[in-house]
């Protein structure tokens, strides 16, 4: 009863019979793959999905993945020989009441309880078996006689008769013991190559499985890239446009002063003309002569600008010069950094809306690595083959020549000039006050803390050991470095005629930024320092 209450739980809800390759939803059911897999291709147009048991909705049709341990279960299960029951055949010779038959005689072609089996005729004609229904078919039905052979040219089971003579006489027979047996080997072996196939038919499912989940976990990954991405450019484009129309709307309120100014001083020079007009209307309307010679001041009532002749019209051209809104989206372009996909600054002759500030960028000799030489003024770095004895302390760059600056940039935006000697070997750039001072993650460009731009045979610029190689050639000894921090940027600029753009880091910048130099051989010269003017 409980095998039988067991088994009907490994039934298919769709198709009611034991599971076929099983297959579960997110809900938990699970369902014959093909009949699941028909199920939801029937609800393609709705684009609904439920499941066909307990009704729970999917947006999206379901993916399929195959219980493992179901299948193993219903492996087992059916591997289990089913338990005989009664046979439903009962002895022919009781015929006041049923009584199960326990064996039945091929001969008499009767079934014959324990009782009617102890007189039956023992003679060898009287072949017993376990008890079996339509005995007819058990012999010959030529002969009438038992089917004791089988012969293997017409693979047909016959009589002794049968082998004697007819259309089997002269054939290869067989006792039907014997060639029973030999089926049974050659099905244990088709069945043996069955199973092999279907585990290797598994084990394919298996990979493809895997294979299905690699690509799904691949695609959620890309697209969470491309929406972080997506979502960083509308940030930046939206924190570009409040910057331009602040500017926009900044540069207006300072013509509308200028303008609103202007008009007042011409409403009163227009009154003042308007009174002297009168007043000459009312001198020319006079009819007394002596009335109009003596009528005093008459000089006052000149304009001075009508007379000299030079200035007539200035106020009008200033006026003109100042409301001429033409000017205010050209100023403002002047002032606003157009960035391509790739980061960099398409309009890099402007390097940035900068002008000196009332600082400077000083080095700081406590950094210096020993074989670097610093000027008097703290601006010089020299590459020395004799070793400076200074202490050996934390902050002291141990492995490389490197040397940071004294002033740390934690907002605004900022530039720094470098002059070179000759074909000295260098690099320059920014780095974090956190960056190492010894080992390979000291070298500026070789870690996450550092950007730089290196010139030795070639100029390239280098972020966390990834090296790009700029396709320019580099005449100039002069660079410009340039920093926004909150729009965290990092340019490099050659200082030619006119100025050229080398390359733009894009980072988020989390700590302050030291400018930091690196010698290979030569010196380099610290020209000059900016900031915006907004900051000062």
């Amino acid at each position: 009863m409980a095998s039988a209450d067991f088994s009907k739980e490994l039934d298919c809800s769709i198709c009611l019979h034991t599971y076929t390759d099983p297959v579960m939803l997110r809900c938990g059911h699970n369902f014959c793959r093909v009949c699941i897999d028909r199920a939801l291709s029937t609800q393609d147009e709705s684009g609904v999905y439920t499941c066909p048991q307990c009704r729970a909705h999917f947006y999206k049709r379901p993916s399929l993945q195959r219980n493992i341990t179901l299948c193993n279960i219903i492996q087992q299960f059916l591997s289990i020989p089913t338990p005989q029951k009664g046979t439903g055949i009962f002895c022919t010779n009781c015929i006041h009441s049923p009584v199960p038959a326990v064996k039945s005689c091929l001969h008499c072609e009767v079934s014959l309880c324990d009782n009617h089996l102890r007189v039956h005729s023992k003679s060898p004609e009287h072949v017993l078996t376990e008890p079996c229904t339509s005995l007819e078919k058990r012999k010959c039905s030529v002969h009438k006689k038992i089917l004791e052979y089988y012969c293997t040219e017409d693979a047909t089971c016959i009589c002794v008769t049968c082998s004697l003579v007819g259309e089997h006489q002269g054939h290869w027979v067989e006792m039907l013991d014997e060639a029973s047996e030999k089926k049974k080997k050659k099905v244990t072996h088709i069945l043996q190559k069955l199973t092999r196939k279907r585990e290797e038919t598994e084990t394919g499912v298996q990979n493809l499985e895997k294979r299905w989940r690699k690509a799904q976990e691949k695609a959620t990954g890309d697209a969470q890239k491309v929406t972080a991405l997506f979502t960083d450019t509308r940030r930046r484009l939206d924190n570009l446009e409040k910057k331009v129309l602040s500017e926009i709307s900044r540069q207006e309120e300072q013509v509308s002063l200028m303008l609103s100014t202007l008009i007042q001083e011409l409403e009163i020079k227009k009154d003042v003309l308007s009174r002297k007009m009168r007043h000459i209307e009312e001198l020319c309307n006079m009819t007394d002569p002596l009335t109009v010679l003596q009528e005093p001041h008459i000089d006052d009532l000149c304009d001075p600008e009508m007379e000299g002749g030079d200035d007539t019209g200035r106020d009008d051209k200033q006026l003109y010069d100042v409301a001429d809104t033409e000017d205010l989206p050209v100023s403002t372009k002047k002032n606003v950094k157009v960035r391509t996909a790739g980061g960099n600054v398409t309009d890099p002759g402007n390097c940035g809306n900068y002008m000196e500030g009332p600082g400077d960028i000083l080095l700081d000799v406590n950094t210096a690595a020993n074989n670097i030489l610093i000027s008097d003024d703290l601006k010089t770095a020299t590459w020395s083959q004799t070793e400076q004895d200074r202490p050996d302390t934390a902050e002291r760059f141990q492995d490389y020549n490197q040397v940071l600056s004294s002033r740390t940039f934690f907002s605004g935006r900022h530039y720094w000039d470098v002059e070179s000697s000759g074909k000295a070997e260098w690099l320059v750039g920014m780095c974090y006050p956190s960056i190492d001072r010894k080992g390979d993650q000291s070298y500026i460009g070789d870690n996450d803390k550092s950007w730089c731009l290196q010139r030795e045979n070639n100029y390239l610029v280098m972020h966390d050991s990834q090296a790009i190689q700029l396709p320019v050639k580099i005449s100039s000894d002069k660079v410009r470095i340039c920093l926004d921090y909150e729009a965290g940027q990092l340019s490099f600029y050659e200082l030619c005629d006119p100025i050229r753009h080398l390359h733009t880091f894009n980072a988020t910048f989390t700590e302050p930024l030291h400018a930091v130099l690196c010698l290979g051989n030569g010196s380099i010269k610290i020209s000059g320092w900016g900031s915006n003017c907004e900051e000062l």
